[in-house]
């Protein structure tokens, strides 16, 4: 990995860590939104070393224990770690709003994200300039409840 992919690696860890740290810190009070998008904790057991790894996201497009994640990695040519981790291991869990959720996370398929992409970027415009960075496609995340 070259030291550009390093950096870009440490920024991405260094904001996600800034940010749970400022959630705890304040009882989340500050930071548990972005405009209209709920901050979340998403919780992936790692594909390799086998522990559980946390990850600040935003969902762009939430309803009733349906969360929509965008694996972005701000437009780099690479999936974020997290998404490789879920790819492995789909059971997931979520934390929003200090509730944790037990969910199955799931690639949309061409049609939905056809579908959800409008809604993305009605939420975070720069989610269409990512895309637009990278010759990626930048795979979005459907997290639902696990079956029973």
């Amino acid at each position: 990995m070259g030291m550009p992919n390093r950096l870009v690696d440490l920024q991405m860890k260094t904001m996600s860590a800034l940010h749970l740290a400022v959630l705890r810190a304040t009882g989340g009070r500050v930071l548990s939104s972005i405009g209209s998008m709920p901050a979340v904790e998403l919780h992936t057991i790692g594909r390799s070393s086998g522990k559980r790894r946390t990850t600040m996201l935003t969902a762009p497009v939430h309803g009733h224990q349906r969360f929509v994640l965008i694996a972005s990695k701000g437009g780099d040519d690479r999936h974020p770690q997290w998404y490789l981790n879920l790819v492995a291991n789909p059971d997931v869990e979520l934390t929003v709003h200090g509730s944790t959720l037990k969910l199955r996370a799931r690639t949309a398929t061409t049609e939905e994200k056809a579908e959800l992409w409008p809604q993305i970027v009605a939420a975070y415009r720069g989610y269409d300039g990512y895309q637009q960075k990278t010759s990626r496609d930048i795979p979005v995340v459907i997290c639902e409840p696990r079956s029973r």
